[in-house]
């Protein structure tokens, strides 16, 4: 067998360490993330793992050309504009983990994308973060964060009138059709699936913490601790959501990550921690004095405000996400910011100054977390280059303020044309990311809008 170079840094040291620490482990999914976050690739035996490390694994180019449904957008580029050749994924480094609750026990490990030279396939929405990660570090800069994971725990089956129903407590069959925020007892039904989530997450190396009933029926949250690398934040988060789903299947639930399930509560959110250190590890975003805002964070808040049009296609992805949007359903509605505010699209939250950062909360559930993150990334930066000013904060009800902020699109289609146009998001994502990712959520678009739904014979069939 000829070992090649790994462009991802793996060693095959890794996985023989692995292997001898776990005889147990029979099987192992490899898992590449495509633009829509949805976790592609395949399960391999135990006796080619070593395989998978020393050479890699070749996959189709088409697997990041793929819509919702798992079908081939041609105008990626992707697919017979290349042939749909080969190339190479290869393990990331420290992702080799065991899977929790698996019979037969099983592995995972993340993999990403290279041309067959070992050149970073650009059309990889992990790569797209590397390239804003490697770009500050560039400009002495070095983000760190943490994403917030918001789900809804429902029952397998729709009720009588063909909704989404909150699922049942596993503990022991109680359902509740009632908000519960914050409520502790409500909790403890669920005690036996949370406690599967958090094994499963210290097995895959994330820190989980705090567990909350969020602001709608079978809705919660649940925290990341905060990461000094942010390609490792948007990994914690992908292998919780996997987690999730694959716990709450495993007690007889289903974990839903749409951004709106039911029209009549909150939907959920993805809110993206970030701050940013110096070589020093000093966060440069903490004033001298508090109150007295750090330019640094301003010029930040700025660039973010001002690109966050022709970046909403980024943080609402699909059709169901723009349904999150409503006033006053915690889902902001226009680029503001704020102090200990929740109504805004930007936040700073209260607390130590030393841990000074910006919540962005644009962000559904649903969307990729490492092009999140590239996006807002490229948006400080452009904040940071051309000194924008955000101008006056929001107090109070930011749903009522804001109308003299940036425009943002209304809806998805809106939202699809200004991502086309914008040369932010191609320098964001990279012009092969970009392609790929506004060419995919054009074809979804055109699916869904030749689909005839139940809202349609709801409201026209007998009256039009």
């Amino acid at each position: 067998m000829t070992t090649l170079h790994s462009p991802s840094g793996s060693t095959v040291a890794e996985a023989e360490a692995f292997l001898a620490a776990h005889p147990e482990i029979e099987a192992f999914d490899i898992v590449l993330h495509d633009s829509n976050g949805i976790g592609r690739g395949k399960i391999i035996r135990r006796h080619e793992l070593l395989s998978f490390y020393d050479n890699g694994r070749h996959l189709p180019i088409s697997i990041l050309g793929l819509d919702i449904c798992g079908e081939d957008v041609h105008e990626t580029g992707l697919i017979w504009d290349q042939g749909d050749g080969d190339l190479r994924a290869w393990p990331i480094p420290g992702t080799l983990v065991v899977l929790h609750n698996t019979t037969p026990p099983r592995g995972e490990v993340l993999m990403s994308m290279y041309d067959l030279d070992g050149r970073p396939m650009p059309s990889d929405p992990r790569h797209a973060l590397k390239r804003q990660v490697d770009a500050l570090a560039g400009e002495g800069l070095h983000p760190a964060g943490a994403f917030e994971l918001e789900f809804f725990l429902l029952a397998n089956e729709r009720g009588a009138d063909g909704k989404m129903q909150p699922a049942r407590d596993v503990l022991d069959g109680r359902r509740s059709s009632k908000t519960e925020v914050y409520s502790v007892d409500h909790l403890h039904g669920m005690l036996p699936l949370f406690s599967d989530i958090y094994a499963g997450a210290a097995k895959a190396g994330i820190t989980a913490e705090t567990m909350i009933s969020e602001y709608a029926p079978g809705q919660y949250e649940l925290t990341l601790h905060y990461r000094t690398d942010v390609m490792q934040a948007a990994d914690d988060l992908m292998r919780l959501k996997r987690i999730v789903r694959a716990q709450a299947r495993a007690h007889g639930v289903t974990a839903c990550f749409m951004a709106k399930p039911n029209e009549d509560y909150a939907g959920s959110g993805m809110h993206f921690h970030v701050s940013m250190m110096d070589a020093k590890g000093t966060n440069v975003f903490v004033e001298a004095q508090e109150g007295v805002w750090n330019p640094t964070i301003l010029h930040a808040l700025g660039g973010l405000r001002a690109t966050m049009g022709e970046s909403m296609l980024v943080f609402a992805p699909h059709a169901n996400s723009w349904r999150r949007f409503a006033a006053q359903s915690y889902a902001p509605v226009s680029p503001t910011w704020g102090v200990n505010n929740r109504s805004v699209a930007l936040r700073i939250p209260a607390g130590d100054i030393r841990a000074r950062r910006i919540e962005h909360r644009p962000a559904g559930v649903d969307a990729n977390p490492y092009l999140v993150a590239a996006t807002v990334l490229a948006g400080i930066r452009h904040g940071l280059q051309h000194k924008i000013d955000p101008g006056p904060e929001t107090v109070g009800n930011g749903y009522e303020a804001g109308q003299d902020a940036p425009a943002i699109p209304l809806d998805w289609r809106q939202a699809i044309e200004a991502a086309k146009a914008s040369d932010f998001l191609k320098e964001a994502l990279g012009e092969d990311m970009h392609r790929t990712f506004t060419a995919i959520k054009a074809a979804e678009y055109a699916r869904v809008m030749r689909t005839v739904s139940e809202v349609d014979f709801d409201l026209y069939l007998h009256t039009v």
